[in-house]
């Protein structure tokens, strides 16, 4: 390829050096250098890279921890992985395990050992730093074995940097799709996973040439054509100076301004009707082709809007939500590496500390025996991308209340006291994860109501009335319809009681009347 210099210094670019030469054919193979240049300077080299985690990750991770006081403990761990910049840590890796096809990620604690195991005991938010390296960094480490019977077979297994070697529970690693037997990555230099720009290098290419078809069409669409009538067969020096006036009068011609031409002249624009057609079919043809290869849905790559909002469920984000899906389940051994390490620095024993002062249950329960309890509930759930309208939401939630209730009703007159209140507890919290109908939340002494419980048993055990027994619940129709008609019920139940003080009101002036003496009868 032709380059201009000046003084010896190309001109070129290295994107155009990469992108435009004739070595690049289809099913060439992408160096380190070549995904580097794509990432950099490519169009669509950090979008394809990013795009993706970014939007796997723009919502946060549903955290529950039941078996806690979850606010407090919730509360804390969402401050250190905040703290800790976890999220950065997790986006950079697997942007790099894109790009390349490997990247791993690493604990550091200060003034600590990198080559021994991790003491989660003495690791603090304040100390402890993650590094992100890519495949040149881990050059030589993680080519990966090629012996079928061994049995760190194509897994990743020691990990050096610049000759540090780093134990394996501080290190991460990921690799943007499975290794291949025997087949070399010349990106991510090993046996190891390949670059999302491996398949399509090739259409990749060819759209930096539709953008230089754009900057020549943005070019040549001002061009003004004059159709000019000749002036004869000698053309002097006169005739060609206004020739010349002609054609500067027609250059600065602009609205509001009158120019006049001959009737065997014209004036039009260059016609680009047909390579602008032309030219729109390629670039859509090859974007499609750089989405298949990847492989990503061709809305992620072309920025197209959905013909209707996200969360209505069409055909095309449903597509987008099951590819974001999978990556989650890509990333999970991300969050798996990561947990632990957040969990050990954010329930430390002075947090613990300020838990046993704050609830009075844990004061004789150990750091450790808690700490291990919480982890065992701890849970984390990714939100679907599919999110329904809050209407439809508190439908849902309406439906799920009505069978809480119906559960409750059924259940409760064939319980004794103790029950009662752990099913009353599981009502209660039950009624507290309904944020759309309830936004209070609801707060009992379950202690309490199983003790008053016990007793009102016992009165009525003693020959005492003891707690009215719930009666038979209606089924869900009638209840709706209780519901439709419960307006009207109750303006007649208004009309009734205001009749009845009527009535009672004129009972006791007959009675006040007939109560005092006739003074005529008297006598």
């Amino acid at each position: 390829m032709a380059q201009l210099t000046i003084g010896g210094a190309a001109l070129g670019t290295e994107l155009q050096n990469l992108l435009m030469c004739d070595d690049i054919v289809p099913g060439a193979e992408a160096s380190y250098q070549v995904c580097k240049s794509i990432y950099l300077w490519h169009p669509l080299g950090g979008k394809i890279a990013e795009a993706p985690v970014r939007k796997a990750m723009s919502q946060k991770r549903k955290i529950s921890i039941p078996d806690s006081p979850e606010d407090r403990v919730k509360k804390a761990f969402e401050d250190d992985w905040k703290k800790m910049k976890v999220d950065r840590a997790i986006r950079n890796t697997m942007r790099l395990a894109r790009v390349y096809g490997i990247s791993t990620v690493g604990a550091l604690d200060k003034d600590g050992d990198a080559s021994v195991p991790l003491d989660y005991d003495k690791i603090s938010a304040d100390q402890l730093t993650f590094n992100v390296w890519d495949p040149l960094n881990t050059a030589g480490s993680l080519v990966l074995n090629q012996d079928p019977n061994a049995k760190d077979f194509l897994k990743p297994q020691e990990v050096r940097i610049n000759g540090q070697a780093y134990h394996p529970s501080r290190v991460c690693v990921m690799m943007n799709e499975e290794p291949i037997y025997l087949a070399y990555t010349n990106s991510a230099f090993g046996f190891v996973g390949r670059s999302v720009y491996q398949r399509a290098l090739f259409p990749l290419k060819s759209f930096i040439n539709t953008m230089i078809t754009d900057d020549m069409v943005a070019r040549k669409a001002g061009v003004i054509i004059a159709k000019l009538k000749a002036p004869g067969s000698i053309i002097d020096n006169i005739m060609a100076k206004m020739a010349g006036i002609k054609r500067a009068l027609l250059k600065e011609a602009e609205t509001n301004n009158v120019i006049s031409v001959d009737t065997t002249e014209e004036i039009e624009s260059l016609n680009l009707i047909n390579v602008n057609s032309a030219m729109m079919q390629s670039r859509k043809d090859i974007l499609e082709n750089i989405a298949t290869a990847t492989p990503m849905p061709a809305q992620m790559i072309n920025s197209e809007t959905f013909a209707e909002g996200f969360g209505e469920g069409t055909e095309d984000s449903k597509n987008v939500a099951q590819y974001i899906d999978g990556l989650r389940e890509d990333m999970q051994p991300l969050y798996d590496f990561f947990t632990p390490i957040v969990q050990r620095c954010a329930w430390n024993a002075e947090f613990y500390a300020t838990i046993q002062a704050e609830f009075p249950e844990y004061k004789e329960v150990s750091y450790k025996q808690a700490f291990y309890r919480w982890t065992n509930s701890f849970a984390a759930e990714w939100p679907s991308l599919l999110i329904e309208p809050e209407s439809e939401q508190a439908k849902a939630e309406d439906v799920r209340l009505k069978a809480i209730l119906a559960l409750v009703e059924i259940l409760m007159p064939a319980l004794d006291p103790e029950n009662r209140g752990a099913v009353i507890e599981w009502c209660c919290d039950n009624f507290n994860s309904l944020k759309l109908l309830f936004a209070s939340p609801l707060v009992l002494d379950f202690d309490l109501l199983v003790d008053w419980a016990a007793e009102q048993g016992q009165q009525g055990a003693g020959g005492e009335p003891g707690p009215e027994e719930p009666k038979e619940p209606k089924p869900f129709a009638a209840a709706d319809a209780l519901e439709r008609t419960g307006f009207k019920r109750y303006n007649d139940a208004v009309a009734e009681l205001i009749q009845i003080k009527a009535l009672r009101s004129k009972r006791k002036r007959l009675q006040s009347r007939a109560s005092v003496p006739n003074p005529v009868a008297a006598e």
